[in-house]
């Protein structure tokens, strides 16, 4: 029996060796910053007081961004074609329409990997925000409508009477902004179908009518995203033994402390290892759970045992998710929740550093593993 014993230990040492060997070697795919370009079309709705259905126009929409987070990116849009306006009055009803052109600054957010984490999956929701200009030209129907109304209601023809306040010709420049949302369909790794809908403000002026309120249009758009480059990374897998095999670590390697012991009536020398446990946590997540605890555990027993020992706790945010501020503050927490659970359990505070690097230093490859608090006792 004690023969099968030793023979299975080694068989599992083995092959816990063999896990640890390949866990070095294996890869999985992880974000990559790049660029994309997209191309969609769709319809315009002028929002006013005549049927939605009057006030529809055709309208396309061409932009280039860069990727630079799971989370956070940056495009330039081209939006354009025409837009349209109508007005009821008790001598009929009258519509025109006009071109233009608008380009904007985005600001992308993904939704989806900023509450989940980043990772392969068909469906990403997002919202979106931006600043532009809006040129618009061929305003000769509002102008001829205006004349109509001029007519309908007994002025003559060389009357300067304006129906619509705000008449202009020629080209028009204004300042617009937008909000909008956007749902990516992911048919292969580098091409994605999407549907997006902006809501845009100009000035009152926009739309040649008075309302005394900012004009608005929506649109509403299906097309395209091409991404350029290399869209995903190679990274180390985790051991599958429960050990992580990392490729970066940004802690210095922890030396050997000797201590002297008695053995057959003699003092001898013997080195005591340094103990590190990293302490992982979930997404914006400062809590440490029941799998976490026992490295605290192990880190209490230690600690007890070799009353002269101290620990430097050195937490850690992914950069991933968040901004430095948020990164700072989750960082800060997983120390000081470190600290709270060592000292509860009759560790003084005088033996505990704790150092909170935010989001400046990333001791793993893999995104994910960066939420984490790094205790080296020793």
């Amino acid at each position: 029996m004690k023969l099968k014993r030793i023979v299975y230990a080694c068989l599992l040492a083995a092959g816990c060796l063999n896990a640890s060997a390949q866990a070095t070697t294996a890869t999985e795919d992880a974000f990559n910053a790049h660029w994309y370009v997209q191309a969609q079309g769709g319809a315009q709705y002028n929002v006013g007081e005549v049927k939605f259905g009057k006030l529809l126009t055709p309208n396309v929409q061409l932009a280039g961004g860069y990727q630079f987070t799971p989370i956070w990116g940056l495009r330039l849009a081209v939006n354009g074609w025409q837009s349209k306006a109508g007005s009821n009055l008790t001598t009929g009803k009258y519509y025109w329409k006009w071109n233009y052109v608008s380009p904007t600054l985005d600001a992308t957010l993904n939704l989806t990997n900023w509450i989940g984490g980043y990772k392969k999956r068909l469906v990403d929701v997002g919202l979106l925000a931006g600043l532009g200009a809006n040129i618009a030209w061929d305003n000769d129907e509002a102008n001829q409508v205006n004349a109509d109304m001029r007519a309908a209601h007994g002025f003559p023809s060389g009357s300067d009477v304006a129906f619509l306040h705000y008449l202009w010709d020629d080209t028009k420049v204004r300042f617009t902004g937008r909000v909008g949302a956007f749902v990516d369909f992911h048919v292969t790794p580098r091409l994605d179908i999407g549907l997006e809908a902006t809501a845009n403000t100009l000035s009152d002026h926009y739309n040649s009518k008075r309302a005394e309120n900012t004009d608005w249009y929506i649109n509403g758009l299906v097309g395209v995203k091409v991404h350029l480059g290399k869209v995903t990374r190679k990274v180390a897998k985790t051991n599958p033994c429960g050990e992580i095999v990392v490729e970066k670590v940004v802690e210095k390697p922890v030396e050997k402390i000797v201590e002297k012991v008695v053995y057959r009536d003699r003092e001898v020398e013997k080195a005591r290892e340094p103990l590190r446990r990293d302490i992982f946590f979930v997404i914006r997540g400062s809590e440490v759970s029941k799998e976490e605890m026992t490295k605290v555990d192990d880190i209490i027993a230690y600690m007890k045992k070799y009353p002269e020992s101290k620990v430097t706790v050195t937490a850690h945010a992914d950069k991933g998710t968040g901004n430095a501020r948020l990164n700072k503050m989750y960082s800060e927490r997983r120390a000081k929740i470190i600290f709270d659970l060592l000292t509860k359990n009759g560790i003084s505070a005088d033996r505990i550093t704790t150092v909170a690097k935010g989001d400046t230093e990333q001791p793993y490859e893999k995104n994910e593993l960066n939420r984490v608090s790094i205790c080296v006792a020793e």
